[in-house]
């Protein structure tokens, strides 16, 4: 006897859905995803928005490339990794694992959700960089900015859920913060590469995050490699820690239901 099962995309609307809600009802993460870059871009652009470099590129445009590339990367690992293990420590996999909603369907619904969170980040942050920094550039210029931001993101989502599956929620925001943010600096969202010791120069091309600031730096022609070696990196990365995070979600189901 066949038994019916509910078609997939509803029930992936219906589950990312509930996941947005969740999640805007939560103040701190929705206003700190959308808070942390303008503070950032206020005290490192805003200063130096109208000032070009020798080429004639604006320094606030290039700031803004950095810090979009941490907007993203903040939700992928903090807001997307902490809220794994949050619903981890809520028992909300187990009540899941009594529901026919199939846990891919549920992951799924919690990737799309981190990359709508990480799209309206980029979008407050551009206004921001445009109206309050009188930043102008051409319009093709943000939407590349932003598509090569969001399609780079897929290792930092395998980095936030490896962390999410590996880390309770009490830990899980020290575990971020030690992981991501001296990857952050080192890949020079916040201070160029150039300016760092030597030692953490040769280190940073190893770094996801530093092929993902590459692919940010790439409309306003400020990478230091080619587009296809960062995407390249990129995949490579995406690969390592998806089969990281499959590896830790696997220990971690096996441990609660074998």
């Amino acid at each position: 006897m066949s038994v019916a099962v509910a078609p997939v995309l509803p029930m992936l609307f219906a589950q990312t859905r509930a996941q947005l809600l969740n999640y805007v009802r939560i103040p701190a993460f929705s206003l700190t995803s959308l808070a942390l870059p303008l503070v950032f871009y206020t005290f490192f652009g805003l200063p130096n928005a109208g000032k070009h470099f020798p080429d004639g590129t604006s320094v606030g445009l290039y700031l803004m490339c950095s810090f979009g590339a941490y907007a993203v990367s903040s939700v992928m690992v903090f807001s997307f990794g902490i809220g794994v293990a949050n619903a981890r420590g809520l028992k909300l996999d187990l009540l899941q694992r009594a529901t026919p909603l199939p846990a891919p369907v549920a992951i799924l619904a919690n990737v799309i959700m981190a990359v709508i969170f990480a799209l309206v980040a980029l979008v407050v942050l551009i206004f921001y960089v445009v109206v309050v920094g009188g930043v102008h550039f051409p319009v093709e210029i943000g939407l590349e900015i932003v598509g090569l931001l969001l399609i780079g993101a897929l290792p930092l989502i395998g980095m936030g859920m490896a962390i999410g599956y590996t880390s309770g929620p009490n830990a899980a925001p020290a575990v971020a913060n030690l992981i991501y943010l001296p990857m952050a600096f080192a890949s020079g969202m916040f201070v160029p590469v150039g300016d760092l010791p030597d030692f953490i120069q040769k280190v940073a091309k190893y770094l996801p995050t530093y092929h993902y600031a590459q692919l940010a730096y790439t409309p306003v022609h400020h990478a230091d490699e080619p587009l296809r070696w960062a995407l390249l990196w990129s995949a490579v990365w995406a690969v390592i820690l998806f089969a990281a995070a499959i590896r830790a979600y696997r220990r971690d189901a096996l441990r609660k239901f074998s």
